[in-house]
């Protein structure tokens, strides 16, 4: 086991993912699948394969999913794509925020700390999660947000990869003000729920918040420095920074609530 760090600078910018973090989206993913899942007599998805799903573009989690229930043979990527998102047009419309969001980055943007979205969810699902609750997303200048299918992300390079993480640091030092000193990676916080986000910000050289789904915890019981290391998913065709069990570069949390600025030298305004 790696000695913890404990020389880390003040962060300075976070970064955030949103579905099953910011909302509640990952349950009604999980509505959505099984409706769809019960239609072929399949399913129901439970958190073995959920886990592997969380925090991916959508064909590249569908067709996991596919595989999983042996359902190529009797339905294709892109009629299932259809049926499920038929469901979520009018599921995703029902999202809710999860405890502790709004004040933590009211908190953030108050005291002048640089946020970014970072979603794997494309343009159109964004849109329909958000559009009831556009005040919470009002957080984020609109060149803070990045989305799965931004054009700046090259295709197959969603999470686990780092790129995601990389181009939402440099949206980020494009705007700073004339003469600021550039936000570097382990200036940065990341906050995901899922494995593959995690090991993403972790291989991006970044500082790690994880903030799973009791769900997803109870699977993962006993694995958990694994996963705080990024070592969960393999290293894929490109590792970026390697982290390594108990270096202190991220942290588990049950709750966005009550979150301890002072641990990350962020000071926060009244």
């Amino acid at each position: 086991m790696a000695t913890p760090r404990t020389d880390f600078p003040p962060v300075r910018a976070c970064l955030f993912d949103m579905d099953g973090l910011l909302i509640n989206t990952e349950d009604i993913y999980t509505i959505a699948h099984n409706i769809v899942l019960a239609s072929l007599n399949s399913g129901p998805m439970t958190w073995p394969i959920k886990m592997q799903l969380q925090g991916r573009p959508a064909h590249q989690a569908i067709t996991l999913l596919l595989d999983y229930f042996n359902l190529t043979d009797k339905i294709s990527l892109e009629e299932y794509t259809a049926k499920v998102h038929e469901v979520q047009e009018i599921e995703f419309r029902k999202s809710i925020v999860l405890p502790g969001v709004e004040k933590l980055l009211g908190d953030l943007k108050k005291s002048g700390i640089e946020i970014a979205l970072a979603t794997s969810s494309g343009r159109n699902h964004f849109i329909i999660k958000t559009e009831h609750i556009k005040s919470l997303f009002s957080n984020f200048r609109p060149e803070h947000q990045i989305l799965g299918d931004d054009p700046r992300i090259p295709k197959g390079r969603g999470k686990p990869n780092p790129d995601i993480y990389l181009i939402a640091l440099k949206a980020i030092n494009d705007t700073l003000p004339s003469g600021t000193t550039p936000i570097t990676p382990e200036e940065c916080l990341v906050f995901e729920d899922g494995v593959p986000g995690v090991v993403a910000g972790r291989r991006a050289g970044m500082r790690v918040v994880w903030v799973p789904h009791a769900g997803l915890a109870g699977e993962l019981r006993g694995k958990e420095d694994e996963v705080l290391a990024g070592l969960a998913e393999g290293k894929g065709d490109d590792s970026g920074i390697e982290g390594k069990v108990g270096d202190g570069w991220a942290e588990q949390r049950v709750t966005l609530e009550d979150f301890p600025y002072e641990k990350y030298g962020m000071k926060i305004e009244a």
